[in-house]
């Protein structure tokens, strides 16, 4: 019995590709590019196959792929295979909640997290970038704050997610932040974001009654947004005695040449 190297085999017929064996030769340029489209390569066409391979790239390649045919199209746009993507450079656990549009998950920079930090009384941007190691600048711009005083007129702040290693293991939520006016995928440190019923409803009507009493106080003091609520979070939510504080205020500093 012969071995599969016979001594009787010349070297030309052992190097020779298996297809030139065939009645009909196929060419090959070693120049082309492997696709489904110049392929025959069944395993490019095949689902299965492409969801093993399309679990391993990046949000950048699966748009790539979605790109090349509509088989590809199909694997590569699928729900789950993106998601998958957007998580997998930061270890996260899961992410909640859709997106109001898909173009949110074309791009998972570290700028697309942030930490929601619930603001308790004493606490300053300044206060909280040094708790969290992050630039009050930084704070502020995600927030859309454009004093320091904006923060009395909150219940919380998103605060930019600095060190990665925080997100691992983690579980984010798609909101769409009324101040950063954008979708943010949030994670809360403390548990869950709050889901009781009339929670919102609540919040709302609050927010509307303060926020009248707010421009009432801008009109009366002739001060910008983020004065007003300053003045009235200092004093405990009384208006008279915010305008008595303001007043105060001013004319000391009348008195000492800075107004």
């Amino acid at each position: 019995m012969s071995c599969c190297c016979d001594e009787n085999d010349d070297e030309s017929t052992l190097t020779s590709p298996l297809n030139s064996f065939s009645s009909n030769p196929i060419l090959i340029d070693s120049t082309a590019t492997i696709s489904p489209m110049n392929s025959h390569f069944a395993a490019l066409t095949c689902r299965d196959t492409l969801r093993l391979i399309f679990e391993k790239l990046s949000l950048a390649d699966l748009a790539r792929a979605s790109c090349v045919c509509k088989t590809w199209n199909a694997v590569a746009s699928d729900d789950n295979m993106v998601v998958e993507a957007f998580k997998a450079p930061w270890k996260l656990l899961d992410v909640v909640g859709t997106p109001s549009s898909r173009s949110f998950w074309r791009d998972n920079g570290i700028g697309k997290f942030a930490i929601s930090h619930r603001i308790l009384r004493g606490e300053t941007v300044a206060s909280l970038a040094v708790k969290y190691s992050s630039q009050v600048t930084d704070i502020k711009r995600l927030n859309n704050m454009m004093s320091d005083h904006g923060i009395y007129s909150r219940e919380r702040l998103l605060i930019p997610v600095s060190n990665p290693n925080i997100l691992i293991n983690g579980t984010c939520y798609i909101e769409l932040d009324t101040y950063a006016k954008r979708e943010v995928a949030v994670l809360y440190l403390d548990g869950k974001p709050e889901s009781k019923p009339g929670t919102l409803l609540n919040r709302v009507t609050s927010d509307r009654g303060k926020r009248r009493v707010i421009d009432s106080l801008k009109r009366s003091m002739h001060v910008d947004d983020g004065t007003a609520q300053y003045y009235l979070s200092i004093s405990n939510g009384d208006p008279r005695a915010a305008l008595s504080q303001f007043s105060s205020d001013l004319r000391w500093e009348r008195q000492t040449g800075l107004a």
